[in-house]
């Protein structure tokens, strides 16, 4: 199996964010993924709730999932379009979407976890401003194994992680846009950590850099083993990383350290 994480930049305008998502797809594809992640809010990043209500659509009617299905189903590949925001009646969702090789969207998640934080006197967050958030964890059957999404903020709950790897998962998803600050302090440490003790793959695409004019984002999509170890990293700037990993080794060590019994 081999897995590709997408690290982008994504900014306000949402055409442009676009064309770089295709490019980097197609850049995926040509050195042979099987499954392509891309980062949290990859169509947008905006802190204008105005002007996202304005911007996006509903699952139907977004560009970006509607030129994923397309890539999906003439490649036969599966994409895990990260997140984007999507327009639910009235309300904006943070969204995670599958998609499959059919060309259809298997299943999605809405982040559950709002990030609410007060980092510095010059900087803070408030996502449920923003998005109403998820109720629901998520699972889904790859060909490979089980994948569990979550998103971003959602890694500081190791709770939800516990209970996403009670449905024997191999894979974790986890498309983030880290702080600058916050990811220097303890991305690394948290996704290793959440790797460790649940037995799972976790696959990290970032987003980096300057999004907007209160948001700097750390980077460092990150590909980690089931037993904490960094199989590949991205520290910063657009562009992807790959690796081909053993999707049965998530199994194999829950046998030999039982810590779920």
């Amino acid at each position: 199996m081999k897995v590709a994480c997408i690290q982008l930049s994504t900014g306000e305008n949402y055409e442009k964010n676009l064309k770089k998502i295709l490019i980097l797809y197609k850049k995926c594809i040509s050195k042979g993924a099987d499954f392509i992640l891309t980062p949290e809010t990859s169509s947008i990043m905006s802190d204008d709730k105005k002007k996202l209500k304005e911007i996006v659509h509903s699952m139907k009617l977004d560009s970006l999932i509607r030129e994923t299905k397309k890539i999906c189903l003439k490649y036969k590949k599966w994409i895990l379009i990260g997140s984007l925001v999507i327009k639910d009646r009235v309300d904006l969702r943070n969204r995670s979407v599958l998609i499959g090789p059919s060309g259809k969207v298997k299943c999605y998640y809405d982040k559950i976890n709002m990030f609410d934080v007060k980092i510095s006197k010059r900087e803070n967050h408030k996502e449920s401003k923003t998005f109403k958030p998820g109720k629901k964890i998520v699972t889904v059957k790859l060909p490979w194994g089980r994948l569990g999404l979550t998103i971003c903020y959602d890694l500081r709950f190791p709770e939800l992680y516990r209970n996403l790897s009670k449905k024997n998962l191999s894979f974790i998803s986890v498309p983030s846009a880290f702080t600058k600050i916050t990811g220097q302090r303890h991305w690394h440490t948290l996704l290793k950590a959440r790797a460790i003790e649940n037995f799972c793959y976790i696959f990290a695409p970032a987003q980096t850099g300057r999004n907007t004019k209160k948001r700097e984002t750390y980077g460092h999509t990150l590909i980690i083993s089931p037993d904490g170890k960094i199989l590949k990293e991205k520290k910063k700037g657009e562009g992807i990383i790959m690796t081909k990993i053993n999707p049965k080794l998530s199994m194999k060590l829950r046998k030999i350290i039982p810590s779920f019994n």
